[in-house]
Formats: structure tokens, sequence, C-alpha cells
């Protein structure tokens, strides 16, 4: 069994990645062919459970749309960023759900601040993540948000979660 220190380090470190505005460190800890996806609640309050047949808030097939989206943080062309948004990121109660000789299924909670606009708001879910174990490390193949304060007055990104 994977020592479960390593895989709170692990989380931890991509949640410093996204404060820290660290992009590319970001980006190496997610696997060429991740799925990642934050499913939206509908009107009678349930999540929905397709992404192609239903509204998503967030929903990125492979890594080349997270890679796209760094692009355009990066090179201002994201509404979502400007002014620049500042983010802390706490995560808690992490879970091994599952694991085998490949891979780690996780969840935990989350809950990030962010502050733009001299304002400050909230924003806290669940994650579930399957992580592939890499040589002394892992790499996240699958990446699904539950954001439990759905109800927001600005444009979510990558970073809020």
């Amino acid at each position: 069994m994977t020592n479960y220190y390593k895989i709170q380090a692990f989380v931890y470190q991509e949640a410093r990645h996204l404060d820290d505005k660290q992009w590319d460190e970001w980006l190496e800890l997610y696997d060429e062919k991740v799925t990642f996806w934050m499913p939206s609640w509908d009107d009678e309050d349930n999540l929905t459970t397709n992404h192609e047949t239903e509204i998503s808030l967030i929903y990125y097939p492979n890594r080349n749309g997270l890679e796209d989206r760094i692009f355009r943080i990066r090179t201002e062309r994201s509404s979502a960023t400007l002014p620049d948004t500042r983010t802390s990121h706490n995560c808690t109660n992490l879970e091994i759900l599952e694991e085998n000789n490949d891979e780690i299924k996780i969840r935990f909670n989350w809950n990030t601040l962010s502050f733009r606009y001299n304002k400050l708001d909230q924003f806290f879910g669940v994650s579930f993540y399957t992580l592939k174990k890499v040589e002394d490390s892992f790499l996240i193949t699958n990446k699904k948000v539950i954001l439990k304060n759905d109800y927001i007055r600005q444009v979510l990104d990558i970073y809020h979660i």
C-alpha cells in the first residue's frame, strides 16, 4: 500500500502550484490523457452525469485543454483571470478509496479562498482523483471536481478549484 503521507503531499503540491501560479509545474502533475471534469447541478439539485449531453462547468478530455487554459491565463486572454486573482487552497479529509499495482483512487474535500476586485470569494467542494503510479510519484489521470456552492458571481477557472 502506498504511503498515505506521500499521497497527501502530492495533493498539497498541486494546491501550492495553483496558489503560486507555477503553471508548468502544475501541468506536469497531469497525464497526457487526463480527463478533467466539473459537472454542474441541474434544476432538481442533482449533479449532471454525462458531459456529452448535459452542461458541465468545466470539461477537458485530455491535457491539451488544460494547456490551452494556461496559455490563455499567461497571455491575458482569460476574462476570469483579469485582474489577477489571489488564491489559497486548503485540502482536508483525504481518503484512499481504492488501490492496485498501477493506480490509486482518492477523494478529498477542499476550500479555496479567492481575492479579486477587493472582494473575497469562497469556493468549496469535493474532488475525486485517479492517480497513476510513476517512479516515485504520481500523475493525475482522472479528476472530477464537485463544486458545492455553484451559485457564484463570477466566471470560475481551474485555479479556483
